[in-house]
C-alpha cells in the first residue's frame, strides 16, 4: 500500500483533502453538550389531590399508579414521592439506550389502566406525564419596576404569554413556573354562612349550576318549515366572566322576593391559582421559570433558543417588565469546551516542538504535523456518523490522541531520516526501504491500540456511555493516523525531503549540535548499560516482580469515586425549616441567605424559591441558586465554588430557625443534586412508617459515630405535627349529617375546591372556593364550620367532632414499590465515595430484619462502574494479547510485550495517589490508554529484534541492536505524547478537575512506562525467546519476513 502511494503522491493528497472537508462540515452539524446522555432516561408522572395528606395521596393515588407501572419495558428503577401539600410524583428511570418516546407511550397506556381507580378530584386536576431531565437547564426571571404591574399580574402574564412560547421550543422538556396564573378565588366566611343558615355544599352547588356553558343550538335549524328564510346561532351567556357577575350568584331566593347572593357570604377576587411557590431575584419578588430539557436535547442549542425567544418576546412585555437569565448551566459547557479546544491547540504546538528538537529540520517536522488535523477532522466526521456529540469527553479523547496520532508518522519519518543519514540513499529509495522495514510495526501498533480501546465501547449503563465516547474517538483517530502513515506520510517523505550525505546529522552546530552529541552519548551509555543488564536477567526479573507488587499495593490503596467534582460556576443552597414552619419563616431564612451571598465577592446574583426544594415541597422548604462570577475573576482555591459553599455552610449555621445546606453541584446533574452518595432505606417486611423511621434514626446514629462518613443526613421532609379531626359517626347520624357533607365541607373550606372554569381574556381559568384565611387558622375555627343536615338545618362541626395533635409524615417516599427513607451523605475528608458506600452497607447490615437498602442516581452508577473496572482491564489486555499473537504468528512473543503493561500502570497509580486524586472513570480511561501505549513501545523494539534474530543474530545481539535502533523514536514519541497531555496535567479554571484527573494518570504512566520499557523490554525478549524457541515453521516464517523487509527497496 505504501509503495502505491509513494508512486502517486497526488492521490494521497486527494484522500486527505476529502477527509478534511467531510470533517469540517461535520463540526458545524455536531450537537454540543457537556457530557453525553449519561443519565438514564426518566419519565415523570405528577398528580395533585388538593387538601390530601402525604399518606392519603400515596395510598389512594400514587401506589395505585405505581402498581400498574411495574414491568414497564426497560424500567430500571422508580421512586414515588408524595408531599403533604397534596402534590406527588412518580419518577420512572429507564435503562440507558431506551427509546424515551416508546417508553412514554407505554407509561401513558399503563396510566390509562389505573385512571378509573383514582379519586374524581385527582382526574379533574389532571395527571401529567412528562419526559424531561430532572435538573434545571436555566432559570429565566421576569421582574417589574412598574408599580401598576403586581407580581400576581406578572405571573398571569408569564403563564399566558411566555410559558407556552418556551414550551414550544425544540429541546425543552418542561417549564416550571414558580408562581401561578390567576383564578377566580371565592373566599367564604363560615360565620356569615351560619347566619344565613347555608353550608359550603350549597355554595359549591350554586356556582356549579349558575356558571355553566349553555349550548342552545340554532334558530331556524333543520328540519325547518316551508318559508323559513333566516337561520342564526343562539347565544346564552351561561358562563360568568367578572367578579360582579360571580357576586350576584343566587344562593337562596326567599318567597318574599329577597335573596342571599354569593357576595353576601364571601369575598371574591382575581387571585393566584395556587400560593405554593414564589420566587425572588437578587432580593426582589420575581416570576421564576425553570426550564428542563428533554432527555435527548442539545443543552447549548436549547439554552441559546430560549434566550433568543425571550429577547423576541421582550418588545411585547408590559411597560417596566424586564427579563434576566441569571442561572444558566450551559455557560459551563461553553467554557469547558473552549478550554479543551485551547488545550488541543497547545498540545499540537508542544508536539511540534518535540519533533523539531529531534528531527532538527522543518521539512521532517511538518510531515507528522500535517497528519494531526487530518486525523482529528476525520474523527469529527465519524462522530457525526455514529450519532455522538462534541462534549468534554470526546474533546479529551482528541487531546489524548494527538500524541498517539503523530507517533505513526514520527516512526516513518524518523526511519526514513535514519536510512538517508546512515546509508546516503536518495529520499525515494530511503522511503521505500524504510516502509519495507516498518509497515509491519505501524500496522501492529494500530491493531493493538485499537484493540485496547474497543472493549470500552461494549460497556453497559451510563459509565459505558462515557467510555464509548473515548473509545470511538481513540479508535477512529488511530485508524486514520495509521492510514495516513501508510499513504500520505511516505508520499510526502518521497517528495518533500532533500537528499543528504551519510553521517551528516552529527555535523550540526549550536544548540542542535550539542543536543545530538548529548543524545548520542546517552544512547551509547544506554547500550552499554543494557548489555550488562541482559546478562543479569534473573536479577532484573526480581526487580520487576517488586515493581508489580508495588502496583498491586498502591492500586488497592487508591480511593474510588465516579467523577471528579467540578467548579461549575454556581452553587445551590437547600433551605429546610423545622416541620410545620409557615412560609413567612421560610421567607425570612431565604432573606438571610440572600444577604450573606450578595455580600460575597465571588457572587454575581442569586435566585431564591420559597415552597420548593430538592428535599420536597411545602411551606417550610426553600431553594437558592447562587451564580458566581466568571472563573477568570476567581483565581485560587479560596474562591472556588466549593470554598464559597463551605464558607456559606459555616456562616449560615447561625440562622437559628433553619437548616441551610450549601453545596457544589455534582459533575453530572441528571444523576442527583449533590455530591456524595444517595441511599434508600427500604421497609421490605411491611413493618410500617414508625418502624421505618426508627430504623432510619438508628442508621443515622451509627453513621454519626463512623470515621468514614461525613454529613450523613435525611434527604427529605421530616415528620411534623398534624391535627387529626375525630368524627363521632353515631352522633353525626343522630343529627342527620351525612359523611359526604362533612367531607365536602372540610375539603372545600381547608383544601379548596376547584368547581369549574370561567373565561378570562380569551383563556379558561379556574373557579376555586375556600374558607377565608381568618376563619381557618385555629383548631376551634375549624370545629365551627357549618354543615347542613337532612332537615336543612346548619349544624356546627363541634357537635359531632373533636381535634387532637398527632405526628405524621410531611412527605412519604417509595422506592421500587417499597416504603423508603432517603438518606444522603459524603465521605470523610481524604476518603472516597466508594469507601463511604461500603461503610453504609456495613451499617445497614446491623439493622433489624425486614429492612433492606438500594442505591440510586449517581451512587447506583458508581456501583455498576466499580464492578466493571476489572473486567475492562482484563478485556483490554486480552485483546492486545490476541492481536499480537495473530500478528507475530506466535504465542510467546506477545508475553514479552504484555509484561511491560504493569510498568506503565505503576506511573498511573503513583501519579494519581501523589496528587490525592481517586480511582474514577477518568483514571480508568487513562489506565487503558497507558496499557496500549506501553505495548506500543514494546512492539517497536520487539518487531526489530525478531527480524534481527531471524537474520541469524543471537537472541542477545538481536535484543541489544533493536534496543539501540529504536531508542530514539521511543524517546521521541513518548516525549511528544507526554508534552501533548501536559496542558491537561496543569489545567486550571473551568473543568480543570476532569482535565487534571485524566492528565495526571497518563503523564505518570507514560514516564514510568517509557523509562522502564527501554530497560525491561530487551530483557523480556531475551527471556521469552530463551524459553520458547518457536517451532521450525515459525522460524522459517520469521526469516522470510526479515528477508522481505530488507530486500523490498531493491526490487522497487
Amino acid at each position: 500500500m505504501a509503495k502505491f502511494f509513494i508512486e502517486r503522491p497526488i492521490f494521497a493528497w486527494v484522500i486527505a483533502i476529502f477527509i478534511m472537508v467531510v470533517g469540517a462540515v461535520s463540526i458545524t452539524q455536531l450537537p454540543v453538550a457537556q457530557y453525553p446522555a449519561v443519565a438514564p432516561p426518566t419519565i415523570q408522572i405528577s398528580a395533585a389531590y388538593p387538601g390530601a395528606t402525604a399518606q392519603t395521596l400515596e395510598n389512594s393515588v400514587l401506589s395505585v399508579i405505581e402498581r400498574e407501572m411495574n414491568g414497564a419495558t426497560g424500567l430500571a428503577y422508580m421512586e414515588t414521592t408524595s408531599q403533604a401539600n397534596g402534590t406527588g410524583s412518580i419518577t420512572l428511570s429507564f435503562e440507558p439506550g431506551t427509546d424515551v418516546d416508546m417508553a412514554q407511550v407505554d407509561v401513558q397506556n399503563r396510566l390509562a389502566r389505573a385512571t378509573p381507580r383514582l379519586p374524581a378530584v385527582v382526574t379533574q386536576q389532571g395527571v401529567r406525564v412528562e419526559k424531561s431531565a430532572s435538573n434545571f437547564l436555566l432559570f429565566a426571571m421576569l421582574s417589574s419596576d412598574n408599580p401598576a404591574v403586581t407580581i400576581d399580574q406578572l405571573n398571569d402574564y408569564a403563564a399566558r404569554n411566555v410559558l407556552p412560547e418556551l414550551q414550544r421550543l425544540p429541546g425543552v422538556g418542561s417549564v416550571t413556573q414558580f408562581g401561578s396564573e390567576q383564578a377566580m378565588r371565592v373566599w367564604v366566611d363560615p360565620a356569615k354562612l351560619k347566619g344565613f343558615n347555608l353550608s359550603l355544599d350549597q355554595v359549591n352547588a350554586a356556582i356549579r349550576a349558575q356558571n355553566a356553558q349553555v349550548s342552545a343550538g340554532n334558530l331556524g335549524d333543520l328540519p325547518n318549515i316551508v318559508g323559513q328564510t333566516v337561520t342564526a346561532p343562539i347565544v346564552v351567556q351561561g358562563q360568568m366572566s367578572s367578579i360582579e357577575q360571580f357576586g350576584d350568584i343566587v344562593l337562596r331566593a326567599n318567597t318574599d322576593g329577597s335573596s342571599v347572593r354569593l357576595k353576601d357570604v364571601a369575598r371574591i377576587e382575581l387571585g393566584a391559582q395556587t400560593y405554593a411557590t414564589s420566587a425572588r431575584f437578587n432580593g426582589k419578588p420575581a416570576v421564576g421559570l425553570g426550564v428542563q430539557l428533554t432527555p435527548t436535547a442539545n443543552a447549548l442549542a436549547t439554552a441559546t433558543a430560549v434566550k433568543k425567544r425571550l429577547g423576541e418576546l421582550q418588545q411585547f412585555f408590559p411597560q417596566g417588565v424586564s427579563y434576566a437569565v441569571p442561572y444558566d448551566s450551559s455557560t459551563f459547557i461553553t467554557v469547558s469546551i473552549e478550554k479543551v479546544v485551547n488545550t488541543l491547540l497547545e498540545a499540537i504546538a508542544l508536539v511540534f516542538l518535540v519533533m523539531f528538537l529531534f528531527l532538527q529540520n522543518w521539512r521532517y517536522t511538518i510531515i507528522p504535523t500535517i497528519v494531526v488535523p487530518i486525523a482529528l477532522l476525520g474523527t469529527f466526521g465519524a462522530l457525526l456518523a455514529m450519532g455522538f456529540s462534541i462534549n468534554v469527553l470526546t474533546m479529551f479523547g482528541m487531546v489524548l490522541v494527538i500524541g498517539i496520532v503523530v507517533d505513526d508518522a514520527i516512526v516513518v519519518v524518523e526511519n526514513v531520516e535514519r536510512i538517508m543519514n546512515e546509508e546516503g540513499l536518495p529520499p525515494l529509495e530511503a522511503t521505500r526501504k524504510a516502509m519495507g522495514q516498518i509497515s509491519g510495526a505501524v500496522i501492529g501498533i494500530t491493531v493493538v491500540l485499537i484493540s485496547v480501546f474497543l472493549p470500552l465501547a461494549f460497556f453497559a449503563g451510563s459509565v459505558g456511555n462515557i467510555y464509548r465516547q473515548f473509545s470511538a474517538v481513540m479508535a477512529v483517530s488511530i485508524a486514520f493516523s495509521a492510514f495516513m502513515a501508510l499513504s500520505l506520510t511516505p508520499a510526502l517523505c518521497a517528495t518533500l525531503l532533500k537528499p543528504v550525505e551519510a553521517g551528516h546529522h552529527l555535523e550540526k552546530k549550536g544548540f542542535f549540535g550539542w543536543f545530538n552529541r548529548v543524545f548520542k552519548r546517552t544512547t551509547k551509555g544506554y547500550e552499554s548499560f543494557m548489555s550488562r543488564m541482559l546478562r543479569r536477567s534473573g536479577r532484573m526479573m526480581i526487580i520487576y516482580a517488586l515493581l508489580v507488587a508495588v502496583v498491586g499495593l498502591v492500586y488497592t490503596r487508591l480511593p474510588t469515586s465516579f467523577l471528579p467534582n467540578e467548579d461549575q460556576g454556581y452553587i445551590i443552597a437547600n433551605v429546610q425549616l423545622p416541620a410545620g414552619a409557615a412560609q413567612e419563616r421560610t421567607q425570612a431564612a431565604l432573606e438571610s441567605v440572600e444577604g450573606f451571598m450578595l455580600a460575597q465577592p465571588e457572587v454575581a446574583s442569586i435566585v431564591t424559591v420559597a415552597g420548593f426544594s430538592f428535599s420536597g415541597q411545602g411551606q417550610n422548604a426553600g431553594l437558592a441558586f447562587v451564580m458566581l462570577k466568571d472563573w477568570s475573576e476567581r483565581h485560587g482555591a479560596e474562591h472556588s465554588a466549593q470554598a464559597v459553599a463551605g464558607r456559606a455552610f459555616g456562616a449560615l449555621m447561625g440562622v437559628r430557625d433553619a437548616f441551610i445546606f450549601a453545596l457544589s453541584p455534582p459533575p453530572i446533574p441528571e444523576l442527583g443534586n449533590a455530591t456524595g452518595f444517595t441511599f434508600r432505606l427500604q421497609d421490605r417486611g411491611g413493618k410500617g412508617q414508625a418502624a421505618l423511621l426508627g430504623a432510619r434514626n438508628q442508621l443515622l446514629g451509627m453513621a454519626s459515630q463512623s470515621k468514614v462518613l461525613a454529613g450523613v443526613r435525611p434527604d427529605g421532609m421530616e415528620d411534623a405535627p398534624q391535627m387529626q379531626i375525630d368524627i363521632d359517626r353515631n352522633k353525626a347520624n343522630a343529627l342527620g349529617v351525612g359523611f359526604d357533607s362533612i367531607s365536602s365541607a372540610l375539603s372545600s373550606a381547608l383544601g379548596s375546591s376547584y368547581i369549574n372554569d370561567f373565561p378570562n381574556q380569551g383563556r379558561l381559568q379556574r373557579v376555586v372556593v375556600q374558607a377565608d384565611a381568618e376563619s381557618r387558622m385555629q383548631p376551634e375555627q375549624i370545629l365551627a364550620l357549618p354543615v347542613l343536615n337532612n332537615k336543612g338545618q346548619v349544624v356546627p362541626m363541634s357537635t359531632f367532632a373533636s381535634t387532637r395533635w398527632i405526628t405524621g409524615p410531611m412527605q412519604t417516599t417509595r422506592y421500587n414499590g417499597y416504603p423508603a427513607m432517603k438518606i444522603a451523605g459524603d465521605a470523610a475528608p481524604g476518603l472516597s465515595t466508594g469507601d463511604a458506600m461500603a461503610e453504609m452497607e456495613k451499617l445497614a447490615a446491623q439493622l433489624p430484619e425486614g429492612f433492606g437498602y438500594e442505591w440510586t442516581g449517581q451512587s447506583r452508577e458508581e456501583k455498576l462502574a466499580g464492578s466493571q473496572a476489572m473486567i475492562l482491564y482484563a478485556f483490554s489486555i486480552l485483546a492486545v494479547f490476541l492481536c499480537l499473537a495473530a500478528l507475530y504468528e506466535s504465542w510467546s512473543i506477545p508475553f514479552a510485550v504484555l509484561l511491560v503493561v504493569p510498568l506503565g500502570v505503576l506511573g498511573v497509580v503513583l501519579g494519581t495517589l501523589g496528587r490525592g486524586l481517586s480511582n474514577d472513570v477518568y483514571f480508568q480511561i487513562g489506565l487503558v490508554t497507558i496499557i496500549g501505549l506501553s505495548a506500543k513501545n514494546a512492539i517497536l523494539i520487539i518487531e526489530f529484534a525478531k527480524d534481527l534474530q531471524a537474520e541469524g543474530k543471537s537472541v542477545f545481539d538481536a535484543a541489544l541492536e533493536a534496543a539501540h535502533l529504536r531508542f530514539r523514536p521511543i524517546i521521541m514519541t513518548s516525549m511528544a505524547f507526554t508534552l501533548g497531555v501536559m496542558p491537561l496535567f496543569i489545567a486550571t479554571g473551568a473543568s480543570s478537575a476532569s482535565q487534571r484527573a485524566i492528565g495526571t494518570g497518563v503523564v505518570g504512566g507514560m514516564i514510568t512506562g517509557t523509562v522502564f520499557a527501554v530497560i525491561f523490554v530487551p530483557v523480556f525478549f531475551v527471556l521469552v525467546r530463551g524459553f520458547f524457541k518457536g517451532s521450525k515453521r515459525q522460524q522459517e516464517l520469521n526469516a522470510k519476513q526479515a528477508h522481505q523487509h530488507r530486500e523490498e527497496p531493491d526490487h522497487a
